[in-house]
């Protein structure tokens, strides 16, 4: 199969989504999940991120199926987020056929997950427990790369 260019540059928006995404979620304080600071709790937002990514998986492979879960604990969605987006890469991954045009999911689930974890950076602030901030353009992101574990930040920002 012919690399796809756009298919690539999608995959490489899901890598930097579990980038950012492990920043964001890990070590976050047992308190964080239920911070209510700003409308919806971060267990909430990351939640409706499993929703998202599942969502992006559904319309690219035909079947479009939205769900609106309740959180789970902590660390299940936590895992539940990083499955969904092994899993949309995974079928972006293969010679299977997109069901939905590449800038559509990426201008709906995919954007809307970046904003998302960017409200989880912010609350994360808010609840006293900030990340360390970092130039994202010399970050080590890889297509591929859509778990929790990630490359250490390679100019953080003191």
């Amino acid at each position: 199969m012919a690399t796809d260019a756009k298919r690539e540059l999608l995959r490489h928006t899901l890598a930097t989504l579990a980038y950012r995404g492990a920043k964001t979620v890990h070590n976050a304080p047992a308190s964080f999940a239920e911070f209510n600071g700003a409308g919806r709790t971060p267990a909430q937002i990351l939640a409706h991120l499993g929703d998202l990514l599942e969502w992006a998986l559904s319309m690219a492979d035909g079947s479009r199926q939205w769900h609106d879960s309740n959180p789970l604990p902590w660390e299940q969605e936590r895992a539940r987020f990083f499955a969904a987006l092994k899993k949309f890469d995974d079928y972006l991954a293969s010679e299977q056929p997109l069901q939905a045009p590449i800038d559509r999911l990426f201008q709906g689930p995919v954007a809307d997950a970046l904003t998302h974890v960017g409200q989880l950076a912010m609350l994360r602030r808010l609840a006293g427990a900030p990340i360390v901030g970092e130039n994202y353009f010399v970050a080590d992101i890889a297509v591929g790369r859509v778990g929790a574990e990630q490359s250490p930040p390679k100019k953080p920002f003191a």
